[in-house]
Formats: C-alpha cells, sequence, structure tokens
C-alpha cells in the first residue's frame, strides 16, 4: 500500500479459500500485559484528528487513557514530526529540538528549553492494541502547532516536510530482533471496530557494512507493520545508495530478490509479524530473501532515495469480516465514518440500484447475491422467516410481485432508471376482463381453495390442487397463456394464477380467452407506477430530510426483539447519492438520528441485527470487504450496485 492517509469529506461463516492465519510464538511477555491493558484503554473516546484541514482517517485518531490525550506515534511523521518507534528508546524530534523517553530515565529534552507542561509531568509512553502512544501534551512541548482545538476535533499544522525514521540513540545500542509488537497469530482478538486499527510502526534499521564498494550499497531495512481489524499489511523497505537493477523470485513460502553489483552486510531477523527477513551478501551482489509464510506480496520501486518496497497483506482470522479497503475504492465509490455510522455512497451515473433474491426457499449471502448480478456492492433486503427461507413482506423483481405485501410498513423502490422511491404503497395485483375487476388476494405457491392466489414461476415449485384452477399469463400479456387443473409447476417467469371455479366463476378457465393482469401500488406518495424493483422492510427513518420513526403507524412492536439496541442497516440518499448505511450498534430511534445528522434526505431501514451486512467487492487480497464486523447470516434477497453498462445490458436481454 503506497498510502494509508484517507481523506474524509465531512455470515456466520468464513467464506471457503480464505487463507488462514499464521501460528507463530510469544516473544516478550510484557507486550502480552501491554496489550490486554491497551485493548481496555481504545475503547475510550476519541478526537476526529486533522492535519492543515483535511481530516485523516479513523485509525488516526486521539485515543484517552484516563485524563490524557494520546496519538500514535506511527502517526506522527504525518505532522513532520521525525521518530524513533522503540518503547525503550522512543525519540521525538523536529528541527533543533528532540524529546526522549527511556523506561527508568523518564523524558529528557535535546536542543531546547522545554515551556509549559514540565517534562517530569508528562505521561510516560502506552501501548493501545499494539500501537506505541504518546502525550499530546508531550507534541505541544516539542513543538508541534495546533490550529484547531474541539471537542471532537484536532487540528494539527500541515508540516513543510513529512517526519523521517530516527536511528537509535548514540547512546543506546539496538537489541537485535526484539520485536516491538506481538507476533501475528498470538494477538488477542479485539474487539469488532469498522474502522482500521493500526498495530505499531516498527522502524528496524539494519546498519549494513558494504562488502562490494565499486557498485551501490544496501544501506537500511526498514519494516512496518499496519492491522486493518483483521488484514495485516507489512511494508519491508530496501534503502539503497543508488540506482540499481532487482529481480524477483517467488517461492513456496515468501520470495527472494535478488540486487546485482550492490554490497551489503549479511544479516537475518525475525520481524515482528512472524516473518524472517535474510540479507546474504555475495561476490555478485546481494540477496534479500522474506518467508511470509502466507499472504500476497507486491514489490515496486521508489526514487529519491532509491528504495525496493515489499507490500505483504494477510488475511489473518477468517472468523471475522476482512474491512472494506478505502484506499482502493472502485472509482464512483466513497466510504465515510461519522462516529458509529459508516456510509457507503455510489455516483448515480456510474452505478444503478436493484433487488436480487435468492431461489424461492432458500437462503443466500449478500457477496453471493452480488457476483450473481455483476454487481460491486449489496446489502440485505427484507424481513424473512429464518424456517421457510420466505420473505414476510412485499418483494417486487423486474415489474413481478414475487411476495405478497402487509401493506403497512415503509417501502423502498427504484425505477427502471434506478431512481430511488421511499413511501408507502399497498400493492396488490388485479385481473381485468370483460368481467370487470378482480383483486387478488395473497401471493404465494400453496393453494389455498378459498383465495386467488398468484405465483411467479421458478420453474421448480409447484402450485394448485386437484380442484382448482391455474391460469399462466405471460407478463405484458392481454389473454390466458394456459389454463389448468391439478398440481402444475409454472415455468420461470411466468405469471400463474390459482383459485376454486365455483368461488371465481367469471374468471376464464381457457387458453386465450381475454385477461390482462396489473400491479396496483394504491398509492400515491410516490411515482409508483414507474417503479421495476422493490421491497418493504421498515420503518422509515428519514423523509424530507427529517426523522419520521413511527413504530405504531408500520405495526412495529417495540418490545421485541426487532427493536432492540442491534447492528442496523438502511438505503437511502445523501447528498444525491443512494446511500448504503450501517450502524455499529443503537436503537432505531439512535440510527435515524444519525441518518438525519449526516443529512440523509431519506431514508428506510431495511432487516438488521444478525442480517445486518454491507459487501463490497474487491478489497484486500480481493477478498471483498464488509462494514460489518461479524459476519452475518444468509438472507432472502438484498439490494445490489450494479455498474450501468450491465444494467443496461440486463434490461436488453429482458
Amino acid at each position: 500500500m503506497k498510502g494509508r492517509n484517507t481523506r474524509i469529506p465531512q455470515s456466520t461463516t468464513p467464506t471457503p479459500g480464505h487463507p488462514a492465519p499464521r501460528r507463530v510464538a510469544w516473544r516478550r511477555a510484557w507486550v502480552l500485559g501491554a496489550l490486554l491493558v491497551g485493548s481496555a484503554l481504545a475503547a475510550a473516546s476519541a478526537r476526529t484528528v486533522a492535519i492543515g484541514g483535511v481530516v485523516q482517517s479513523a485509525g488516526v485518531a486521539s485515543r484517552m487513557n484516563g485524563a490524557a490525550e494520546l496519538l500514535a506515534v506511527w502517526t506522527l511523521p504525518r505532522l513532520g514530526v521525525s521518530v524513533r518507534n522503540d518503547a525503550s528508546d522512543l525519540r521525538l524530534q523536529l528541527p533543533g529540538r528532540e524529546l526522549r523517553w527511556r523506561p527508568g530515565t523518564g523524558w529528557q529534552a535535546l536542543g531546547f528549553a522545554p515551556l509549559g507542561t514540565p517534562l517530569n509531568a508528562l505521561p510516560a509512553p502506552q501501548i493501545l492494541n499494539g500501537s506505541l502512544h504518546v502525550a499530546l501534551d508531550a507534541l505541544r512541548v516539542l513543538g508541534v502547532r495546533v490550529i484547531a482545538d474541539t471537542p471532537t476535533l484536532l487540528d494539527f499544522a500541515a508540516p513543510t516536510a513529512q517526519g523521517d525514521t530516527l536511528p537509535p540513540s548514540a547512546d543506546l545500542a539496538p537489541v537485535a530482533g526484539t520485536p516491538a509488537v506481538p507476533p501475528r497469530a498470538t494477538v488477542p482478538a479485539p474487539a469488532p471496530s469498522p474502522a482500521p486499527t493500526p498495530a505499531p510502526v516498527t522502524p528496524t534499521p539494519t546498519p549494513v557494512t558494504p562488502t562490494a564498494p565499486t557498485g551501490p550499497a544496501l544501506t537500511v531495512v526498514r519494516v512496518s507493520r499496519t492491522l486493518y481489524r483483521t488484514v495485516e499489511v507489512q511494508r519491508v523497505v530496501l534503502e539503497l545508495s543508488g540506482p540499481a537493477a532487482h529481480t524477483v523470485t517467488r517461492e513456496q513460502n515468501g520470495l527472494s530478490i535478488t540486487l546485482p553489483g550492490v554490497s551489503a552486510g549479511s544479516s537475518s531477523q525475525t520481524l515482528p509479524s512472524g516473518d524472517t527477513l535474510s540479507v546474504t551478501a555475495g561476490a555478485q551482489g546481494a540477496r534479500v530473501t522474506l518467508g511470509t509464510g502466507g499472504g500476497r506480496s507486491e514489490i515496486f520501486t521508489l526514487d529519491d532515495p532509491h528504495r525496493v518496497v515489499i507490500d505483504t497483506t494477510t488475511y489473518t482470522d477468517t472468523r471475522v469480516p476482512p474491512p472494506v479497503n478505502p484506499d482502493a475504492l472502485p472509482a464512483g465509490i466513497t466510504y465515510r465514518q461519522t462516529g458509529r455510522l459508516h456510509l457507503l455512497s455510489f455516483d448515480p451515473q456510474k452505478f444503478q440500484p436493484r433487488v436480487v433474491t435468492a431461489p424461492q426457499g432458500k437462503l443466500t449471502d449478500v457477496a453471493q447475491l452480488v457476483k450473481s448480478v455483476g454487481g460491486v456492492a449489496g446489502v440485505n433486503g427484507g424481513y424473512f422467516d429464518p424456517g421457510s427461507a420466505l420473505p414476510v413482506d412485499f418483494v417486487a423483481v423486474g415489474g413481478l410481485m414475487t411476495a405478497g405485501s402487509l401493506e403497512k410498513r415503509g417501502t423502498l423502490a427504484f425505477t427502471s432508471q434506478g431512481d430511488a422511491l421511499f413511501g408507502y404503497p399497498r400493492p396488490r395485483y388485479f385481473l381485468q376482463g370483460a368481467f370487470g375487476q378482480v383483486m387478488v388476494n395473497a401471493v404465494r405457491a400453496s393453494p389455498n381453495p378459498g383465495l386467488l392466489t398468484a405465483f411467479v414461476g421458478d420453474g421448480r415449485t409447484s402450485v394448485g390442487a386437484d380442484t382448482l384452477t391455474t391460469l399462466y399469463v405471460q407478463p405484458g400479456a392481454t389473454s390466458v397463456q394456459r389454463a389448468f387443473t391439478g398440481v402444475v409447476t409454472p415455468p420461470t417467469g411466468v405469471l400463474a394464477f390459482t383459485f376454486d371455479p365455483a368461488r371465481y366463476p367469471q374468471l376464464p378457465r381457457a387458453a386465450g380467452q381475454p385477461l390482462t393482469v396489473s400491479l396496483n401500488y394504491q398509492a400515491h406518495d410516490q411515482p409508483w407506477e414507474t417503479a421495476v424493483d422493490a421491497l418493504s422492510a421498515g420503518p422509515m427513518m428519514v423523509q424530507a430530510g427529517k426523522v419520521v420513526i413511527d413504530p405504531r403507524r408500520e405495526d412495529f412492536n417495540t418490545l421485541e426483539g426487532v427493536w432492540r439496541p442491534t447492528r442496523q442497516v438502511a438505503f437511502g440518499l445523501l447528498s444525491g447519492q443512494p446511500t448504503i448505511a450501517y450502524f455499529e450498534h443503537g436503537t432505531p430511534e439512535a440510527f435515524a438520528a444519525a441518518l438525519a445528522g449526516a443529512g440523509f434526505r431519506d431514508a428506510v431501514r431495511l432487516d438488521s441485527g444478525s442480517s445486518a451486512t454491507a459487501y463490497l467487492s474487491g478489497g484486500y487480497l480481493n477478498l471483498g470487504g464488509y462494514l460489518n464486523t461479524v459476519w452475518s447470516r444468509p438472507v432472502a434477497n438484498a439490494i445490489v450496485f450494479v455498474p450501468r453498462d450491465s444494467a443496461k445490458d440486463s434490461v436488453a436481454r429482458k
């Protein structure tokens, strides 16, 4: 990953084929203790950090430890501070000024007389979630300028240049191979958090004695490690004194880089991740071997100075869904986070939402529903019965109602152009002919002699009964295609209407007789006649920018589990863009307030709790990314975003 700074403008089972985590042993018992303390402290309140007015990603935010506000050392070069990120030899440096900290010695100032907070009053550095942190007061003493200090935002002045990595203090020799963070597989799993959780950047300067002084030299090897939920990104930087060619050889458990004509000193070390790194000098040049034991490595070069960079990405725990990669979003998709609210917005010129359903009577992962139609992202849809796997409220796909409506819940629909509709329709099928008009009672496969039922054929599910008549009607047709008595299996996409002829004597009973079918939404709060796909869920959260949540209107029992504080998802319009919203935890009322506060014009809640899933394709290792921090259960339907070209092709095929 070349850059980790994100500019932010204001299923129960792991996926098969994911790589298993690597197992390594503890090497420092004190690190374990520090991490356990850090995990609890990291949950405390924090402030968003900005640099020169540019809001940084959530991983850069400050942390609280008691009364002390702390920042991760690995983030300080962004403020122009050069650092040595070492718990036993911490160095913070601005031009002409330096603060040092060592266990047993405390803070020392070099090159300046500190003003403000006395050095002996500065808190000691702390390890939180595996990252070394220092107090904000220490940065103030050092001279880092704060230009805005509000209850929710800490804005630092933009530096004239990025900070660098400092070598060990001259009077303290480095301990070779000593990690600043625990090995990869032994880090206790933190509480789920959708924001990236950086592990410490651990520069490991490796002075090298050149053995072939006639060519460029490998002067420094630097290593950093960042953990994004359960995806680890490790960077190894080989710094050279001049331009040099290199060749890469992929091996079973890692890779090797050959640097012809480059001088180096031989060395070997175990990295904080548990990987092994060795440098071998020879008469023809240097060879660097990185044993990753898994993961995927990418190699690229940088100039000024000349560097070879190896980024290795590893999925460390398949029990937790991988996060969205905010630095590699597809064009036209924006990710934002505000507190517990996470948002994925889609450019309506590039992507079109549609309703996608699982096969009748089956449940499917949202990721699979997205892939089934060539989509890029998706969110779970409406409520369903886990026993039968059937929706419990209205669903329409391609202009056909596939599940009947409760006629009281907040409903979301999409036109053929992808425009979203929000409201409270009462959709029903109506049959028209010379006899007049008849309303269809229910949409389901199971027959009932007392009802006129409708079903959209899937080629597998049977309808009808021995004494009942079933009519086949092609969508848009004006006459009966076929008529049957008894049990039949309607072909995919064919409308089947089953009834008792004695109860509905006016209906036709033979092929070719006149009959038209219409889907009437029976509402005027939106142009529902333009809807192509739709589903009901609820409650409606926001309309015209205002909170409208009303459980009584939509007949929600607030004493039941559907109203409990839990993970929540919604679909809405934000700044003119269709947007998926994921709320980490809270009540529907808190979710609605957060949506309105974020600026949503309209929004409806979808099935939440254990069904809540928001998926985006691509991401780290091409695993896909999830806003939810725990696997969800499979669902009956989803709202999927499809590229505009794919959506047009789909319409053309119909």
